[in-house]
């Protein structure tokens, strides 16, 4: 082998370890963009799955309850509320212990 040879064969070998180390990166980020993509997918299934969930076990008040509440609370009396009671509020209590309008 002459000189001229073995500079062109260790320049290709050279040549040869970039395009491999390029290649190589390429493969690197390409792996890393694929498994971004996949952990976006997976959230997003994610965010899916429990979003129908979420639909499929919707809470609705109940009115028939309420309506029934509401009939039993008036069958108490005008005065009587969920405060109060069936017998109001004491006429005694609301004085202020003043004679003027406000109380003061």
């Amino acid at each position: 082998m002459t000189g001229g040879s073995t500079a062109v064969i260790a320049a290709a070998a050279v040549a040869g370890a970039a395009i491999a180390y390029n290649n190589g990166q390429e493969q690197k980020k390409a792996a890393e963009k694929a498994s971004q993509q996949a952990e976006a997918n997976a959230k997003k299934q994610e965010k899916a799955a429990d979003e129908a969930t979420n639909r499929a076990n919707t809470k609705r008040a109940d009115t028939g309850a309420a309506l029934d509440s509401a009939t039993q609370a008036g069958k108490a009396g005008a005065s009587g509320t969920m405060l109060t009671g069936p017998q109001g509020i004491d006429p005694a209590a609301l004085n202020l212990s003043k004679n003027t309008l406000l109380g003061s």
